[in-house]
């Protein structure tokens, strides 16, 4: 059985343990019209099909309603059906080991003498939450309604902790960003994510939470729960604005690690094509002076010539001519590529 704790309350106090299901169920049956304030409270973790079809066979939980327990990955939302209220929350915690954001499922059946809790994650462990209610029998005594509230608080509360996380997250990737981390891209979209799967645990619960408060404005046997749904009304619309302002820095964050990721590649640039000029520079100088150098070894080449009848061999002044026409080319030459600034 995946029953994590099972007890019959009445007024305020914990009245028995059953030690199965059935027997709690027998005795609701037996308690039917006690009265308010005697109701189980069954706190399931990851249930079968089989346990959930048990529950709703004796409590008449509605067919859809526990469809939806089953398969999970439900929003959350409030639904009521004739007498039976189904809520679904989704949870959130932040895992340091990991610098990830978590988000499980808690769905809650509650009628006027039952309140059954189907966990589809280890955490959050709800012990804690029943052990507060146990020491505040008044409240305790307001019946499932009170259990409901106490959840959402757990819930809301519990929220606080990633945004925590989620703010030394935000802290250290500005860091990267102007630190010109490459990898910096990827985190920031890895922690968007987790931003917006927040968001869409946190959002749907000002919906929930507004009902909520709607039905208790004009009870003066529920101004307790009024007031204690009200403050986590409160905290959740802190934290879905905390989420937003979040979601809107790390967009902005992107922008300028964009910005900062052209203006690097700018600069990259603009030193490639300073290299690339002063390379061309080099380039010119070592082929003005091989232009230069070359026009007298093509005169030497001519004179060099070992052919019998060539004028300029039998000149007298042939010699003295071809240094002269050495020295005219290559001065025409540099002066050529001195005024082109080659040189």
């Amino acid at each position: 059985m995946t029953v994590v704790d099972n007890a019959v309350y009445v007024g305020g106090t914990r009245d028995s343990e059953p030690d199965s299901l059935d027997r709690t169920l027998e005795l609701l049956r037996d308690r039917d019209g006690d009265g308010p304030g005697g109701f189980a409270w069954i706190g399931l973790l990851r249930p079968d099909k089989n346990e959930l079809d048990l529950l709703a066979r004796e409590l008449s939980l509605p067919a859809l309603a526990v469809e939806d327990a089953v398969h999970a990955h439900q929003r959350p939302k409030l639904e009521r059906y004739d007498d039976v209220e189904f809520v679904v929350l989704r949870p959130a915690w932040y895992v340091d080991e990991d610098e990830d954001v978590q988000v499980g499922e808690i769905h809650l059946f509650l009628g006027h003498d039952f309140v059954v809790t189907v966990r589809h994650a280890e955490t959050p462990e709800l012990s804690s939450v029943r052990q507060r209610l146990e020491d505040d029998p008044e409240l305790l005594g307001l019946g499932p309604r009170a259990v409901l509230y106490a959840v959402l608080d757990r819930v809301v509360d519990d929220y606080r902790p990633v945004l925590r996380g989620l703010r030394d997250d935000i802290d250290q990737i500005e860091t990267q960003v102007f630190g010109g981390d490459p990898s910096v891209s990827r985190r920031i979209y890895q922690l968007s994510r987790e931003v917006i799967e927040l968001q869409r645990s946190v959002e749907p619960l000002r919906d929930v939470l507004a009902g909520l408060l709607t039905e208790t404005a004009d009870d003066e046997s529920r101004v307790v729960l009024h007031r204690g749904m009200r403050d986590v009304a409160d905290h959740q619309a802190q934290t879905s604005e905390s989420a937003e302002n979040f979601r809107q820095l790390l967009g902005n964050i992107l922008q300028v690690n964009a910005a900062l990721v052209g203006q690097r590649q700018n600069e990259e640039m603009r030193k490639l094509s300073e290299t690339s000029l002063a390379q061309g520079e080099e380039v010119k100088r070592i082929s003005s002076w091989a232009a230069i150098l070359f026009a007298p070894s093509l005169i030497g080449a001519i004179y060099g010539m070992n052919f019998e009848h060539i004028p300029e061999t039998q000149w007298t002044l042939g010699y003295p001519f071809a240094l002269g026409l050495m020295v005219l080319a290559s001065l025409t030459l540099y002066i050529v590529f001195s005024k082109r600034g080659w040189l």
